[in-house]
């Protein structure tokens, strides 16, 4: 399945816009749980036009850049709802180097893992600020029985990346916990 498809359609459904809005959009709000890379885009943007599900006007920006504005067919619309009406299998589990790592940790010394943890800590609170912060400037204050439209769907999203993190951060430091009381143990028992 072209999933990036879909990923696209999704925002022509939404309204009219260039390829580049599109890049943009996979580096901000679809960037919290889809990503998507500039060389990756134009050529589904092509193969759409090809395949009739979207289609493109030429608009002057300026004195002389063009740039192609996309919409979405009828065909695109029909194929996108189709697509999002289905009950898909569950994907299988993401891989994530770290897990990997922490279960062949035993290899490890504990002060070496402990640092490792620790790092990873480090990152995953950047990652969580900065979708806190996402979540917050955008509904902090609003109640969420009040949305509508695309902003529903975009609260839901931005909700699970926050919660994501959270648990992972809440694993980590578990993790960290449980390193050092067995490193402990290791120490009083030598």
């Amino acid at each position: 399945m072209r999933t990036l498809k879909y990923s696209i359609l999704g925002l022509l459904m939404q309204a009219p816009t260039t390829g580049y809005d599109i890049s943009k959009a996979f580096g901000s709000e679809l960037g919290c749980f889809w990503s998507a890379k500039h060389s990756q885009i134009y050529p589904e943007l092509k193969r759409l036009v090809e395949e009739g599900l979207i289609q493109y006007s030429t608009v002057i920006q300026g004195e002389k850049l063009e740039k192609k504005l996309y919409e979405i067919t009828d065909k695109g619309s029909a194929d996108f709802l189709q697509w999002l009406e289905q009950d898909p299998p569950l994907d299988p589990t993401p891989k994530d180097v770290f897990r990997l790592r922490s279960y062949y940790s035993q290899w490890l010394p504990e002060d070496t893992y402990l640092e490792l943890i620790q790092k990873q800590i480090e990152k995953r609170t950047v990652k969580l600020n900065y979708l806190s912060g996402c979540f917050e400037a955008s509904y902090g204050n609003v109640d969420p029985l009040t949305l509508t439209g695309a902003a529903r769907g975009d609260y839901l999203v931005l909700l699970s990346a926050v919660m994501r993190e959270r648990t992972y951060m809440e694993w980590l430091e578990k993790s960290l916990d449980l390193v050092s009381a067995w490193a402990d143990l290791k120490q009083k028992q030598s």
